[in-house]
């Protein structure tokens, strides 16, 4: 659950601290107090995009930490990650943003991206907006809400529908271009061949030209070696003989003063090393006679392969590249004009995909009628008695790649009405009250799961704007918190009675945080917090700043009482009258913990 929430400098907040209860808690205040920051700044940490416009004027930037208790799901994925636990159970997100926008994140005081704390997020909250029922109305999003509830996962489909378009459109490409794909075969079959014949080998054009020059210059190189080997032994005096006279010479002085010995090593080696290159030039004399048939052959081949690159405008150093290359498009060309293997790839992958999406229909078909009398339950209690919600799978004339059939919500608002598409329904309130239904359905199926993995979101309004109307439902997650944010509007009377009750019932199983302008929903709640703003003399001269403060006792009853408008005392005698009701009712239930104490400032 979440703990606690740290904000720094975020849009008219200059700082804020807040520690957050289990159960079923309601954040209250007048419009433009400041509610809906504290939602945005903890979809900040979970990593919701940064703007600059959440910097509050004249800070240098905006800071927010969120504190959760680590669910022991996430932990592998933490330690992979990197991110040290250790014992600890906490697991602190903190994000930052600078006045041009630019943001930093940390996950348990490591450096960490904005898709790490999206990851993260997953195992951590679900958030339905205001909005959520916008996108009831897309197919996409309702066929991910469905998946979510009957816990498909349509990562294998996805990868089958790919392989079998990409073999369809291998297919499809030879077939149109059987002509061109012959031609160019024979054309490029053509200069493999010619190149073969030359057959140019990995290192062999450096090698001809060594060889090359040296026969073209033997004699040269000959009458070259004949003067350095009569230089060094044959003539005289030759080097040879003139470094040993010198040797000799010291020698018989050399017992005279020890500091000639080194001198005379010296000459002594190098009369060895002059007579070693002697005997080389006369084994190099030996057998470097001219070889004129050998140069020819070199001729003829330097020829051929300067040909080659000519008339393919290479260099001749990389015809041997050249030819691999040719070699691999005529195989690859050998295989694109094989229509009979493409067939059967294409055939073998379509049936790949059918047999993976007829196993996803038979889940859907299967979660279809729980969710529906799920969310038809939930209607009796929010003014729609006798309503009836409808799962329908409708199949396709063509294959797509989510599957069989599409999705589609249908709703009768009251007995004896025929069920619509919930596109459809006109009333925004029941609009509001269908997504409030399956909200808390879904809600409810994913703390009875209470298993799964990281996936994409299906909810109306996913954390931090992940996913998107195409996204892919995961698995259940059974995350442990979940935020409604201002999605109770439009209703109100007894209807908000039984919002405010399904809340706190989920509340028993779940950590609720509800942003609401109800007063029968706050009077329902475990744990209030009011946020107000006030004019304050900063540094920075005369600015508005948001604080939020928990309130009990005479303090709740008189934000009750403003929530209901009308007469102050008929209000605050109203007001009591909610919340002594709602403590009766609760009286059976398990106490819930006392608030601690928020400090905001």
């Amino acid at each position: 659950m979440l703990r606690r929430l740290n904000l720094r400098d975020v849009v008219i907040v200059a700082e804020l601290e807040v520690e957050l209860q289990s159960g079923f808690s309601v954040l209250t205040g007048e419009t433009g107090a400041g509610k809906s920051i504290l939602v945005d700044a903890l979809q900040l940490a979970l990593g919701g995009r940064a703007e600059a416009t959440i910097v509050r004027e004249g800070a240098v930037r905006a800071e927010v930490s969120a504190e959760f208790d680590t669910p022991t799901a996430l932990r592998p994925w933490l330690e992979e990650a990197g991110f040290a636990t250790g014992d600890d159970a906490l697991l602190l997100l903190r994000r930052t943003v600078d006045a041009q926008g630019r943001s930093r994140a940390w996950i348990n005081g490591s450096p960490a991206t904005v898709a790490q704390l999206r990851e993260a997020a997953e195992w951590l909250v679900d958030i339905h907006g205001q909005h959520a029922w916008q996108s009831l109305t897309r197919p996409a999003s309702v066929r991910a809400l469905l998946d979510e509830q009957a816990g498909i996962d349509t990562t294998a489909l996805a990868a089958a529908w790919k392989a079998w378009r990409d073999a369809q459109a291998r297919l499809e490409v030879a077939r149109a271009q059987r002509d061109a794909l012959a031609r160019d075969r024979e054309r490029l079959a053509w200069q493999v061949g010619e190149l073969d014949k030359l057959g140019p080998g990995a290192d062999e054009w450096e090698a001809l030209n060594a060889e090359h020059q040296r026969l073209a210059h033997g004699l040269a190189l000959l009458d070259g070696a004949r003067a350095a080997l009569a230089a060094v032994s044959d003539d005289e005096p030759s080097a040879a003989g003139l470094c040993g006279r010198a040797a000799d010479a010291l020698d018989e002085v050399a017992r005279f003063d020890a500091a000639l010995a080194p001198v005379v090593e010296e000459l002594r080696a190098a009369q060895a090393q002059l007579q070693d290159a002697a005997h080389t030039l006369g084994a190099y004399l030996g057998r470097a006679d001219p070889d004129p048939q050998r140069l020819a052959e070199l001729d003829a081949r330097l020829a051929a392969w300067v040909g080659q690159a000519r008339r393919y405008r290479r260099l001749p150093a990389e015809l041997p590249a050249l030819l691999a290359q040719w070699k691999e498009e005529l195989a690859g060309l050998d295989a694109a004009a094989d229509i009979e293997s493409l067939e059967r790839a294409a055939g073998e992958s379509e049936q790949a995909w059918r047999a993976e999406a007829g196993r996803i229909s038979r889940q859907r078909h299967r979660a279809a009628p729980p969710l529906a009398e799920a969310v038809t339950a939930q209607m009796q209690q929010l003014g729609m008695a006798g309503g009836r919600f409808e799962v329908v799978l409708m199949p396709q004339d063509e294959p797509q790649s989510f599957g069989l059939e599409t999705v589609e919500l249908r709703v009768a608002g009251h007995a004896g009405s025929t069920p619509r598409p919930l596109a459809k329904v006109a009333s925004g309130g029941e609009l509001s009250r269908l997504a409030l239904a399956i909200a808390v359905t879904t809600a409810q199926g994913q703390q009875a799961r209470g298993h799964g993995r990281p996936g994409a979101r299906p909810k109306g309004q996913p954390v931090a704007g992940a996913g998107g109307e195409g996204a892919a439902a995961g698995p259940g997650r059974g995350v442990p918190t979940l935020i409604f944010d201002e999605i109770d509007a439009g209703v109100g009377g007894n209807v908000a009675d039984s919002v405010g009750r399904l809340m706190k019932q989920l509340g028993a199983s779940a950590q609720v945080l509800a942003v609401t302008h109800l007063a029968q929903v706050a009077a329902c709640a475990d744990h209030h917090l009011v946020v107000t703003k006030a004019e304050v003399q900063t540094a920075a001269g005369q600015q508005t700043l948001s604080a939020l403060q928990p309130v009990d006792g005479e303090a709740r009853v008189a934000e009750i009482a403003r929530m209901l408008g009308g007469e102050r005392l008929s209000g605050t005698a109203h007001a009591q009258a909610m919340l002594g009701a709602q403590a009766a009712a609760g009286s059976a239930a398990v106490p819930a913990k006392p608030a601690r104490p928020e400090r905001a400032r």
